[in-house]
């Protein structure tokens, strides 16, 4: 795992390099095609970039990865690096497992983390670069997430990032109740503001989004109107809370949008922009003018939410919990590929004593052949009955693997079959439609 998150890069930083949605298609295919990754996915929020990849051989993928990020950022590997983190084997696992447990959000306990890990999933399936330990991963992870907000209050002790920023909006009001409110931006994000606002006893809303037919879509949801861009200017003007969380690539709201005399005849009511985008949507310098507070990211990322340190530990025993029993199934299946060779090395062995058999019995009736094959099954199968179970159950040991490296020399097994009886391995049932591995 490669990546840079709000405890690494400023906002900018990670603006950056951020993949909007459209993007992702198109990095996954870049890393995958080359030699050094065989399976790749991708997770882009407002606060981590990250890539989880599995490779042959860590320091050319790291480099690869790397390259990647920099270019996007428009910096050297040397001075992305500073901000860069990498988690290798285990340590990977653990990561991505706490990432989903909110555990690691800029406000822990968040539960769009969650949502946003699926998308990557799935962005990963439709992209066929997620392979047989991707698949295992990514739904060992979103299980992990799910036991976590199930079976803890980590998400009531937390809080998402949009429900923090609009507590932040209402210190400002005292109440956000007959606020009236600009929803710039009609995805995931601007819907979850404007539910949580109108559960907050807001009725008043405009949104203002390039597609007309999804800003028509959320406006109707919430009681509201819809307005294209060219009437941005007038919905800021009319609101008293605006939340900005687009896609674009530049800035939506400058301060030029805010003209002097429109806020002259709010008469001291206070205005407040929420900017939830990444990259930013509003210039920092619409928090300078008078009566206007901004409330974004980097804000954000100084308070955080409300924790609570025992839910916070039952939400570490899970992933620990998960973390091991995670671990201990991949060299589970990691051994599956040499008992399976060792079986087809004994069935090889009894098909050709049984072709020496009929050479020198040919008379041998068909009745006592089919005894005869059985009886050589039966014996072998008791004889290879111990070791395997055996290496199964090692195998989730330390060093487990080592056992079944004595079982790959000591019948002189060969590796190519081995190798492709690791390749047609199914990936879990339960992926997503249309996700087998490559």
């Amino acid at each position: 795992m490669v990546g840079m998150s709000h405890r690494t890069a400023s906002v900018a930083l990670l603006g950056q390099v951020a993949m909007p949605a459209g993007d992702v298609p198109q990095v996954l295919a870049e890393l995958s095609a080359s030699e050094a990754i065989d399976e790749v996915l991708l997770l882009s929020t407002c606060n981590r970039v990250e890539v989880y990849a599995e490779v042959p051989r860590f320091h050319p993928a790291l480099a690869q990865i790397s390259a990647v990020l920099a270019r996007r950022a428009g910096l050297s590997v040397s001075e992305l690096g500073e901000h860069v983190y990498v988690h290798f084997a285990e340590a990977a696992v653990e990561h991505m497992f706490s990432v989903a447990a909110g555990l690691d959000s800029m406000v822990v306990g968040e539960s769009q983390i969650l949502g946003q890990l699926r998308a990557a999933y799935g962005a990963a399936v439709s992209a066929t670069t997620a392979g047989a330990v991707l698949h295992g991963l990514a739904q060992a992870a979103l299980r992990v997430g799910k036991r976590v907000h199930t079976d803890t209050d980590l998400d009531h002790a937390g809080a998402s990032v949009v429900s923090v920023a609009l507590d932040r909006a209402a210190e400002a009001f005292g109440s956000l109740a007959g606020r009236r409110v600009a929803l710039v931006g009609a995805g995931s994000m601007g819907a979850l503001a404007g539910a949580t606002l109108r559960r907050r006893g807001v009725s008043d809303f405009v949104v203002v989004n390039r597609s007309a037919e999804r800003a028509e879509r959320l406006a109707a949801s919430l009681g509201g109107r819809a307005a294209d861009p060219h009437e941005l200017r007038d919905a800021l003007a009319g609101a008293d809370l605006v939340v900005s969380s687009t896609g674009a690539v530049g800035l939506v709201i400058v301060a030029e949008d805010f003209p002097a005399d429109r806020l002259a005849e709010r008469g001291g009511a206070p205005l407040v922009v929420v900017d939830l985008a990444l990259p930013r949507d509003v210039d920092p310098a619409v928090g300078a003018l008078p009566g206007v507070t901004l409330i974004d990211l980097d804000a954000l990322r100084v308070g955080g939410g409300p924790v609570n340190e025992a839910e916070v530990g039952a939400a570490m025993a899970i992933v620990a919990e998960e973390l091991r029993e995670h671990l201990t199934e991949r060299q589970r299946l990691a051994v599956a590929p040499t008992i399976t060779a060792l079986r087809s090395r004994a069935d090889a062995v009894i098909d050709a004593e049984l072709a020496r058999l009929d050479a020198r019995l040919p008379e041998l009736d068909p009745a006592t052949r089919r005894e005869v094959l059985i009886a050589v099954r039966r014996a072998v199968e008791k004889v290879l009955h111990a070791p395997t179970v055996r290496v199964k159950e090692l195998a989730g040991t330390p060093g487990g693997d080592r056992y079944a490296v004595a079982l790959r020399r000591l019948f002189d097994l060969d590796p190519a079959a081995i190798e492709s009886v690791a390749a047609v391995r199914p990936a879990s049932a339960d992926q997503p439609a249309g996700g087998g591995p490559r």
